[in-house]
């Protein structure tokens, strides 16, 4: 009947703003949490970053968001997006990788999994050179000869412009 299914929505939303609000409250138990560590494993097919390592925060270009990982940071699962992943080994020490894709696992108790496609410290790219490969994959652009063609086209000019933006905010 009309009534029950109304019941039934309405205790469905009651338990919803409950999950959000432990949610919220699990949230900010992360953020006070600074004292403890996460536990760090970051790798891609040709190179493994960090194995377990012992860090202060991890930020990723998340394809819902950028978002930063402190301990104690509730679970989640996620897609990454072309950009930086910022490894804060400790509050003053920060290094920048470079990613194309990826995903990234939060557990509870402080572990954290990246896995991505490709992977590099972003210290080892030259602004000028990825300008410049960004121009001539923008050129080719246009005369791509099949929709596979030109979105592999499109990905790269993705992934160059993600580049191009980080290597310009770093500089």
């Amino acid at each position: 009947s009309i009534h029950s299914t109304f019941t039934r929505v309405t205790i469905m939303a009651a338990l919803a703003r409950v999950a959000v609000r432990f949610a919220r409250q699990s949230r900010g138990m992360a953020q006070a949490a600074d004292s403890s560590k996460i536990s760090l494993t970051f790798t891609s097919p040709h190179l493994s970053i960090y194995n377990e390592a012992a860090v202060a925060q991890v930020n990723v270009p998340s394809a819902n968001g950028d978002f930063g990982v402190l301990p104690n940071h509730v679970p989640a699962l996620g897609v990454l997006k072309p950009g930086v992943v910022s490894v804060y080994e400790t509050a003053d020490s920060k290094k920048d990788f470079f990613v194309s894709s990826g995903t990234i696992t939060v557990n509870e108790g402080s572990s954290v999994q990246i896995l991505a496609e490709e992977a590099h410290p972003l210290s080892n790219f030259d602004l000028s050179a990825a300008k410049s490969q960004l121009d001539q994959f923008n050129s080719k652009l246009s005369s791509a000869s099949s929709d596979a063609a030109r979105a592999e086209i499109e990905i790269s000019i993705e992934v160059c412009t993600a580049l191009v933006r980080a290597l310009e905010t770093q500089h």
